[in-house]
């Protein structure tokens, strides 16, 4: 099998562990793009699955500070130490026979990074499908002005670079979409043709003041922040989450696509 058809296969296999098993693939990395804020992270199942090194961008830990206090741990070593490797900006490695070049990408949170693979770039939570717009840019750490910014730096990418987005709220009811290319985006995307920076932070932000905080952001951020681990059981056995009270003073809790 072709190296690029084993590349592909691996970068699915977040969303399909069995047909990875299936097919005999080796595992290079486990590969996080944020911490997420709307489902837990499996990074730290599939590394015992496969064995394979995790790896995030190095201002994870910005994130873990911010979060650290909010959840009042004291204790919680806020040094990216979770992940095997921390990347840095314009940081350059090998997948297979593929070069995978490392952009720094903030403005849905602050550690965001971008994968550039090739003729493909994984954009995570910054620039959705044509028709879905970008991302909120108002969790804690978010910035519409550093989102701008972010998507800016992928449109400069050549116009033929596949773009693989992180969530598709399928507007109007059309079937789900996660590939479009940065040529398409310059001409069609809802939330940045035919805006300057000023107007596309005006309208992200009053955008997002209309928006829902995701129902499992407290839950999550506690797993994800540890790059996937569970907390560890308590003198009973079991695990617990801890959700603080008006940690997000304000926030509406019913879950609104972004």
């Amino acid at each position: 099998m072709p190296r690029f058809q084993q590349v592909t296969l691996c970068i699915l296999y977040v969303r399909n562990a069995r047909l990875f098993h299936a097919l005999h693939l080796p595992a290079a990395w486990i590969l996080d793009t944020h911490p997420h804020a709307d489902h837990f992270s499996a990074a730290q199942y599939l590394k015992e699955k496969t064995g394979a090194p995790t790896a995030i961008g190095e201002q994870v830990v910005a994130v873990q500070r911010l979060w650290k206090d909010l959840y009042n741990w004291p204790e919680f070593a806020a040094d990216g130490s979770q992940w095997d490797k921390l990347f840095v900006h314009g940081e350059r490695f090998k997948l297979g026979a593929l070069d995978v070049c490392v952009m720094f990408s903030p403005g849905h949170t602050l550690a965001s990074i971008t994968y550039v693979v090739g003729d493909a770039a994984f954009v995570h939570d910054t620039l959705f499908m044509p028709d879905g717009g970008t991302a909120r840019a108002d969790f804690p750490g978010g910035s519409a002005k550093a989102l701008w910014a972010s998507i800016q730096a992928i449109l400069a990418l050549p116009d033929d670079t596949r773009l693989f987005t992180g969530h598709d709220y399928q507007p109007g009811g059309r079937e789900p979409r996660w590939e479009s290319t940065v040529a398409q985006q310059k001409q069609a995307n809802a939330h940045v043709v035919g805006l300057d920076e000023a107007a596309f932070v005006a309208s992200r932000e009053a955008r997002d003041k209309t928006l829902s905080m995701p129902k499992l952001i407290l839950h999550a951020l506690q797993v994800n922040i540890r790059g996937g681990r569970l907390p560890e059981p308590e003198s009973n056995g079991r695990r617990y989450l801890k959700v603080p009270l008006d940690a997000l003073a304000g926030a509406a809790w019913a879950e609104e696509p972004a």
